[in-house]
């Protein structure tokens, strides 16, 4: 189900017809949207989350991240990783100088 349209719908200040013209719908079917009367196709979906610049899981409430899902690289941090960056911003010097060494010792034998 379209769990969020509405909310970005209001959010943009639009009414049911003005984001129907915009899609190329009816205002009944975004009305059947909201309401969760019909589901739209994966194309509508995705036409839907462009015009909101978000992402399909946002729309249908699988995420509460409201914004388009960026590229991944390389350097992004699973969660896991990140706990430990925020665990280690918070040590003393000592203690970062440490990790360093053990970090050190631990590549060395590779």
């Amino acid at each position: 189900m379209v769990e969020n349209l509405k909310a970005l719908r209001t959010e943009k200040g639009l009414s049911q017809q003005k984001l129907a013209d915009a899609l190329g719908l009816s205002q009944q079917s975004i009305y059947k949207y909201e309401t969760q009367w019909c589901e739209p196709d994966i194309d509508m979906l995705k036409a839907m989350a462009d015009f909101f610049g978000t992402s399909v899981d946002y729309l249908i409430g699988h995420s509460d991240i409201n914004r388009k899902i960026e590229p991944v690289s390389p350097y992004d941090l699973n969660t896991d990783e990140a706990a430990l960056i925020d665990t280690y911003r918070n040590l003393s010097a000592e203690e970062k100088e440490s990790i360093h060494l053990i970090i050190k010792n631990y590549t060395a034998k590779k």
